[in-house]
């Protein structure tokens, strides 16, 4: 693919960000939040489809079997601060905007995903006192989920090789910035904000059952033992990697020919990428960065 179509990233209020995020800046920052709704936060790579699948089976799977069968989960979760380009009649392009998605959602209550650091979500979610979700996964597993993102989604700049990207990912140059102040700005929220749940990606993979009781409760559901355990044999990365509602294989932006979307939903998957040198100068780094001890991530579990 044509490297020079891909967008470059620039410095917007402080973090690195590329247009697709910040078109529709007002919109975003305007978006009316209802009570009742849902945000889900991340950071790229850290299991956003996966609890966006399991937060929709929780409220919407026993209700419509048609809703899980034609309607994509982006679609059914959308991305607040995400414009698509789509190509119009005539080879024009036109931006959807993913707030206009999310205000048009019919579903009670709306969920709703974002990536953006904690202090850019858009202030009527506090203001509603809306239920916040946010998913952390360890740094070496994210950067390598992140790296092969970037090689098939065309709407992200041009990734390098590996080397090159692991040293970005260090620096704080990538999409939505650096993953050090984005989790700990979350976790830090959770001091002044009580209806925020933070959730680890490793908990999900290790004992999926026990964090959909713990999203259970967290959002007032009650869910019978069968339904719980019907969404946990659903979100099983085996199943959703051949779910063409779930696998993002109907969006048009990814190269499939580089990598799946949803690739291995392993924890520990970074060892087959870093060599030693590159692990040990990264822990030196890491030690660096993540002042917080009561923020502990798992590398292997």
């Amino acid at each position: 693919m044509d490297s020079s179509l891909r967008p470059e990233l620039f410095n917007f209020l402080g973090v690195p960000m590329i247009h697709y995020y910040t078109n529709n800046w007002d919109g975003v920052q305007n978006f009316q939040a209802r009570q009742d709704d849902i945000l889900l936060a991340t950071y790229p790579r850290s299991g956003t489809t996966w609890t966006s699948y399991a937060l929709d089976l929780l409220y919407f799977g026993q209700k419509s079997q048609e809703r899980q069968e034609t309607i994509p989960i982006y679609a059914r979760v959308p991305h607040l601060e995400a414009t698509l380009p789509v190509k119009q009649p005539g080879s024009t392009q036109a931006l959807i905007k993913e707030t206009e998605t999310a205000d048009k959602l019919l579903t009670s209550p709306r969920i709703m995903k974002t990536h953006l650091p904690v202090q850019f979500v858009p202030k009527s979610f506090w203001e509603q006192n809306c239920r916040i979700i946010y998913v952390g996964r360890n740094a070496k597993d994210t950067v390598v989920s992140y790296f092969h993102l970037d090689r098939m989604t065309k709407m992200h700049p041009e990734p390098g090789d590996w080397n090159t990207f692991l040293q970005r990912f260090m620096e704080g140059k990538m999409v939505f910035g650096s993953w050090y102040d984005h989790v700990n700005g979350w976790w830090k929220k959770m001091q002044t904000y009580s209806k925020l749940h933070y959730m680890f990606y490793e908990d999900l993979i290790e004992d999926t059952g026990q964090e959909i009781d713990k999203l259970c409760s967290f959002l007032g559901l009650s869910a019978s033992t069968e339904e719980k355990e019907s969404i946990r044999s659903k979100v099983q990365f085996s199943d959703m990697k051949n779910n063409s509602m779930v696998n993002h294989t109907t969006f048009k932006g990814l190269d499939f020919n580089k990598s799946s979307f949803i690739r291995k939903g392993k924890v520990g998957d970074w060892k087959n990428h870093f060599t030693v040198a590159q692990s040990e100068a990264f822990d030196e780094d890491y030690k660096q960065k993540m002042k917080d001890p009561t923020l502990q991530f798992r590398t292997k579990i």
